[in-house]
């Protein structure tokens, strides 16, 4: 029986391990992320900016939290902005609200999106970009180099997952207990390689990224990545991994 080390947090992870479940693969589902709102920050005046960037759907979920309860009246300006987000998933959410996103890159990622905007419409313009307190800033680093300007909220911030609970991954990965590790994004993998040495990873598990991106920081971490799938979203991700682990096996 294959097992898949998943990492998202645990109030993410049910879609992805159900992807996992149609290809016969059993999930152990371990946070390395708990996602928890930041304080202190406030609703700007959104008839400043031309735009907007949402780059994960926990951006979106505590922006809008805070713009609904806070400053409602906001989402009618946030309506009349170009808005771009990273991920079908992401812009998704933002349709929830009444959001029109614009087109999506193919390739789910910061680098990517960034790509495919035309100059003109960033340069001399004034942007918002909403981050968890992991964010890499290659967002407001492209819009700068483009001539734009961006200002930045930290709406949300990743924490390690417990001692308890990472004592129990260890002892299930160093008994063999993992076929794949899966990571889907750069912070799920910092984290859990800050909780769990490199060095402990047995030799014959697969480790999985959802993007270029998370692929980029696993091997910043020295760690060599064996699956990205063709397409940077749950459903592409789940087949990636089961492919490799029947090639594998």
């Amino acid at each position: 029986m294959k097992t898949v080390l998943v990492t998202r947090p645990k109030d993410q992870a049910e879609p992805f391990v159900r992807e996992l479940e149609k290809y016969g693969l059993v999930s152990v589902v371990f946070p390395t992320i708990e996602i928890m709102p930041i304080p202190g920050w406030s609703v700007p005046d959104l008839k400043k900016f031309d735009g907007a960037f949402f780059t994960s759907p926990n951006s979106v979920r505590f922006f809008l939290e805070r713009l609904l309860n806070d400053a409602p009246d906001e989402l009618e300006s946030l309506k009349d902005m170009h808005i771009w987000a990273v991920g079908k998933t992401t812009s998704k959410d933002l349709g929830v609200h009444g959001i029109v996103t614009e087109p999506l890159p193919k390739i789910a990622d910061a680098v990517n999106l960034m790509a495919e905007i035309d100059e003109n419409e960033i340069k001399e313009k004034s942007f918002l970009f909403l981050k968890g307190n992991l964010s890499l800033g290659i967002i407001p680093e492209l819009i700068a180099a483009k001539g734009g300007r961006c200002t930045e909220i930290t709406v949300y911030e990743n924490r390690l997952p417990s001692l308890e609970d990472t004592a129990k991954i260890k002892k299930i990965l160093l008994e063999g207990g993992l076929s794949c590790l899966s990571f889907t994004s750069p912070s799920t993998a910092e984290n859990f390689f800050q909780t769990i040495e490199a060095k402990l990873i047995p030799e014959d598990t697969i480790i999985a990224a959802i993007g270029t991106t998370t692929a980029a920081a696993l091997e910043k971490l020295g760690v060599a990545v064996d699956v990205i799938p063709e397409y940077f979203d749950g459903p592409s991700f789940a087949k990636a991994i089961a492919d490799a682990l029947l090639k594998k096996h």
